[in-house]
């Protein structure tokens, strides 16, 4: 009987470790998850995909927060809600947030998803533009004072193309796809992955996108945008955050498919499978530079966050004194490695 005393205690002193091991895993289990609300750009289209499959797959909840995603009504309103703390997080363009910033609006991103820029001159692929030479005595619907309108004039300069080469049609964003859709125009201003999606459903004819990257007129597009101080109060959560939505677009980048077809499941009205499939495809193409093809999604190169701030004082309306540095604007620092 006495020798069984020791082998007794030291069952029991190996359970009460093993209950000290165990409680922090349920505490942690069991802690209420942040509420999170990230507001995106615009309404549903390809590029949001990715937040639905990293919240249907469990990334988000995996880093104790309770992700809401919500629409938005223009990158500079959804910039406005989170400056006012009405929205955690914003994916925007960054570019949009960066004026916003320059003006004094407590505004950072933590990471730029779109690289490449997704802005392109489009028509449908019967009419055989697809070359920037082959604008050339074209109509082109455009809407004055947006993003793409200001760097249409570097694309025509690049190219050697004089504006008088080119008949302009101005109108906001359903007049252009009216217009081309009509006869009116030969192509519009668009992004690649959002109005040559929508003349595609709306024609079911298919649309060659000539993208202005591929000339080298590159801006730096959507990526996520929080409060400064936010960024200051909280910071883990910040990280948990974008660990969850790198793991997300990685995700997206493997299965294309799987992205959509978690968005359909939580707003089946977001659009066409098919068509969103070729969209998010689109989408994952702009992920990297050359600068980062090795690296994981929204870790962008500063260099190319620089030549964006050198565009937006040429062409964009940013005022040079207040241009700053990419520092200034962006951080990689919430990034996993």
């Amino acid at each position: 009987m006495k020798k069984l005393l020791p082998s007794l205690l030291a069952i029991s002193v190996l359970a009460a470790l093993a209950s000290f091991a165990i409680a922090p895993a349920h505490a942690q289990a069991d802690k209420p998850k942040d509420k999170v609300t990230l507001m995106l750009n615009w309404y549903l289209y390809s590029e949001h995909a990715p937040f639905f499959l990293g919240r249907e797959k469990g990334f988000y909840a995996d880093e104790g927060i309770e992700l809401e995603i919500q629409e938005g009504r223009g990158s500079a309103v959804t910039a406005q809600a989170v400056a006012a703390k009405s929205a955690t997080f914003g994916y925007i363009d960054v570019t949009t947030m960066i004026k916003a910033a320059a003006k004094g609006a407590p505004l950072k991103s933590t990471g730029v998803l779109f690289q490449v820029s997704p802005m392109s001159v489009m028509g449908f692929s019967e009419k055989n533009i697809k070359a920037p030479k082959d604008i050339i005595g074209k109509t082109v619907a455009v809407t004055p004072g947006d993003s793409m309108s200001q760097m249409w004039p570097l694309f025509l300069k690049v190219n050697n193309i004089k504006p008088e080469q080119v008949k302009i049609v101005s109108g906001d964003g359903q007049t252009k796809l009216n217009a081309v859709i009509n006869g009116q125009a030969d192509l519009l201003l668009g992004y690649v992955m959002d109005q040559a999606i929508k003349l595609q459903d709306a024609t079911g004819k298919p649309v060659t996108p000539i993208r202005f990257a591929d000339s080298g007129v590159n801006q730096i597009s959507s990526g996520i945008i929080a409060n400064k101080n936010l960024l200051a109060e909280n910071p883990d959560l910040v990280k948990r955050f974008m660990r969850a939505s790198t793991k997300a677009a990685e995700a997206a980048e493997k299965s294309p498919e799987a992205a959509v077809d978690a968005m359909l499941k939580a707003n089946p009205k977001a659009g066409v499978r098919d068509t969103l499939i070729v969209g998010m495809k689109q989408s994952v193409a702009l992920y990297h530079t050359k600068e980062t093809a090795n690296q994981r999604p929204f870790r962008v190169a500063m260099k190319n966050v620089n030549d964006s701030l050198d565009l937006l004082v040429q062409y964009g309306g940013m005022d040079a004194s207040t241009r700053g540095k990419p520092e200034d604007y962006v951080t990689l620092d919430f990034l996993p490695n």
